[in-house]
C-alpha cells in the first residue's frame, strides 16, 4: 500500500522515480481505510531532504500511511523556503489535539550546546510530554535521542574529543525482539554526531533497555515502554551521499576535517561511498510500523493514552 502525502510534497515525484508507490491526498481520499497516521517533527536544516529520506523508508510497508509535518513556533528554519513551510507543516499548537500511531523526532545541530540553551528547548519539552499520551510509538533520531532520553529519564550527554563520523557495525543485544526481525548479527548504521551518551548511564536505569551497541560508536539504540519510545544514537535514514555532502562541505570550511569512516570505497573521497546499512534501515522501520505502531494501536486512534 502507499503512503498517503499532502499534495505537491517535493518527495512524491523524487520518490515516484525511484518506483516508491506514494500518492497525493486527493487520490487517498477515495479508498476507504484507515491509515496509520505518523506524525515527523522534522528538525534538520535541509528539510526536504530529511522529507524524502524518511518517507523513502517508510513506503517499504504494506500499511497505508498518513504523514503529517510538524514544525516548531519557537524556531524559524534558514535553510529551507518559508512557502514550504507553510505549505506542508503544522504548528504543534494546532496538531496537540490529535493522537497519531507513530511519530519520528529527527536530529537537530544544536548538540553541542546543553539542552536549556536551546532556543526552542521548552517547546520541544511539551511535545517529548504530549507524545506520551497522544502517540503509540515515537522514534527519537540523533540529538532528538539524546534530548529525549535526558528529558524523560536523566540521561547526560558528553562531548566526543573528535566527531563521530562515519558507518559503524552495531550489535543486536536481543535479537528476539520483533524490531531486529529479519536482521543479520551485525547491521551498519550512519553516525554524524559530537557527543555521546555513556553505556553505564543507560542500564543504570531500569526503565531503559540497551538493545543494540557498537564497539566503536557506542550505545546505538535504546528502548523504552515495551517499545512505546526509541532512542536512536545514529541515523539509518541516510542517503547513499549525505556524508559524502557533509564531509565536502565542510572541508571547503575547514582543514581538520577527518573522512567518514568506512564510508568511501578505499577510503578515497573520490570514489563513490559503499552503501551498507540500506537494507537494515529498510528492515527497521518496516518492523517499527508492523509490530510497534499496527500490532500496538487501537483502531479508535482516539484511545491512543
Amino acid at each position: 500500500m502507499p503512503l498517503r502525502l499532502p499534495d505537491r510534497l517535493p518527495a512524491i515525484d523524487l520518490l515516484k522515480q525511484e518506483n516508491i508507490f506514494v500518492m497525493d491526498d486527493t487520490r487517498a481520499h477515495s479508498q476507504d481505510i484507515r491509515p496509520l497516521r505518523i506524525a515527523i517533527l522534522n528538525l534538520m536544516p535541509l528539510k526536504i531532504t530529511t522529507e524524502t529520506d524518511l518517507i523513502r523508508l517508510l513506503s517499504n510497508t504494506p500499511l497505508q500511511l498518513e504523514i503529517s509535518f510538524m514544525k516548531l513556533k519557537s524556531h524559524t528554519p534558514k535553510n529551507t523556503p518559508i512557502e514550504h513551510m507553510m505549505m506542508f507543516y503544522r504548528d504543534f499548537e494546532s496538531m496537540r489535539n490529535e493522537k497519531y500511531d507513530g511519530m519520528i523526532i529527527t536530529g537537530a545541530p544544536v548538540e553541542q550546546l546543553e539542552y536549556e540553551e536551546v532556543g526552542y528547548w521548552d517547546e520541544i519539552s511539551q511535545i517529548f510530554s504530549w507524545a506520551r499520551t497522544h502517540v503509540t510509538s515515537t522514534l527519537y533520531i540523533c540529538w532528538a535521542a539524546q534530548a529525549g532520553l535526558y528529558y524523560h529519564y536523566g540521561v547526560p550527554k558528553y562531548p566526543l574529543a573528535k566527531k563521530m563520523f562515519g558507518i559503524f557495525p552495531q550489535t543486536p543485544l536481543d535479537p528476539l525482539l520483533p524490531i531486529f526481525r529479519g536482521f543479520d548479527d551485525v547491521f551498519m548504521m550512519p553516525h554524524s554526531r559530537h557527543t555521546e551518551i555513556w553505556r553505564a548511564d543507560i542500564v543504570a536505569r531500569p526503565e531503559l533497555s540497551l538493545i543494540a551497541e557498537s564497539e566503536d560508536s557506542g550505545v546505538s539504540i535504546v528502548m523504552a515502554r515495551g517499545g512505546r519510545e526509541f532512542f536512536i544514537t545514529g541515523h539509518l535514514e541516510y542517503a547513499p551521499n549525505t556524508l559524502d555532502n557533509e564531509y565536502k562541505r565542510d572541508k571547503d570550511i575547514r582543514s581538520d576535517v577527518d573522512l567518514p569512516r568506512n564510508y568511501y570505497h578505499d577510503d578515497n573521497p573520490d570514489n563513490a561511498p559503499m552503501v551498507t546499512w540500506r537494507a537494515h534501515a529498510n528492515l527497521f522501520y518496516s518492523n517499527w510500523i508492523n509490530y510497534y505502531v499496527y500490532q500496538e494501536t487501537p483502531f479508535d486512534i482516539s484511545k491512543i493514552e
